[in-house]
């Protein structure tokens, strides 16, 4: 009877706040990596190679870093508070930091599996079965990475595009680790395994940069892009009829959201209603063409007019 109505409950829950789909296809890549890492953990178990082996362990930080995307799009959709009345989107931020670290641990892991492999000896197994099921296991890594990366891009979700960013790089190791792998069964030349793994290895290192790099200057709070800055001046003098002008456009991502702030210039003798209506077409016009975008003006007098910035037309 309780059974029945704590899940009563959590369905009720879920009706009257529905999950979002970045939530969705985050919770999707936490079953995607279990999947994947226990494929790819039988090719290694069929073939013995030291390269698949360390394809293996790279997937369960896929798994790792689905529970921290998912732990941090559950915080940024908290609403704001008194402690943090901006909202809690840069939480997706740490999610991304942390995704690249453990991608760098990762080519860690791989670099020690792969001097083990150049100083101690040891046999591959060239199976068919293990070559398909890596195959197979990439396959389905690059798929689930695109559609990560298309609704984080839709929803603005660093942790999404982190995600699949850190999947394709999997792809890209299972990818060398086959050419490794099919080198030595042509060439004989058994060093090239763990010599392709540590290619791969420095490959993914270079990838967990750039992740950790982006993710710094999101909580640095860099400024929008440059093209992004140029839609918002256009749509500032496009609905800004009866303003004269506006300068001191600010811009900072903060997740998924744009925090955008400037002054409007607007005539002395204009009414304080009429410039809020002037602030209230901006903003529904900003919000229509650019969605995720939070605005905040600040009204003056046309004597603190600095004829420069955006002429309203």
């Amino acid at each position: 009877m309780c059974m029945g109505r704590a899940v009563f409950g959590v369905l009720r829950a879920q009706r009257d706040f529905p999950m979002s789909k970045s939530m969705q296809f985050a919770l999707g890549s936490i079953f995607v990596g279990c999947l994947v890492f226990a494929i790819k953990y039988v090719a290694y178990i069929y073939t013995g190679s030291i390269a698949l082996y360390s394809d293996a362990l790279e997937s369960i930080v896929n798994i790792a870093t689905a529970l921290a995307a998912a732990g941090a799009l559950h915080m940024s959709q908290k609403p704001a508070d008194n402690n943090h009345q901006f909202g809690h989107y840069k939480a997706e931020y740490f999610a991304a930091v942390f995704e690249g670290a453990l991608i760098v641990l990762a080519a860690a892991i791989i670099l020690q599996r792969s001097y083990e492999g150049f100083t101690q000896s040891y046999e591959i197994s060239y199976s068919a079965e293990g070559i398909g099921l890596n195959i197979v296991a990439s396959v389905i890594n690059c798929v689930w990475a695109t559609a990560l990366m298309r609704v984080g891009r839709a929803n603005r979700s660093p942790a999404l595009m982190a995600d699949s960013r850190h999947i394709m790089t999997d792809v890209f190791t299972s990818a060398g680790v086959l050419v490794g792998f099919i080198g030595v069964y042509l060439t004989g030349l058994e060093i090239l395994d763990p010599a392709i793994a540590a290619l791969v290895a420095l490959h993914i290192l270079w990838n967990g940069w750039k992740l950790v790099r982006d993710s710094v200057a999101g909580l640095m709070d860099e400024a929008a892009p440059e093209e992004e800055q140029e839609t918002l001046r256009q749509l500032i003098s496009k609905y800004g009829e009866g303003a004269l002008e506006a300068h001191d456009l600010r811009t900072r991502h903060a997740g998924h959201v744009t925090f955008v702030d400037f002054h409007l210039v607007v005539p002395g003798e204009m009414s304080v209603k009429d410039a809020h209506s002037i602030c209230d077409r901006i903003e529904e016009g900003i919000a229509d063409e650019m969605p995720g975008v939070r605005v905040t003006i600040h009204v003056e007098p046309d004597n603190h007019a600095k004829h420069s910035g955006i002429v309203v037309v």
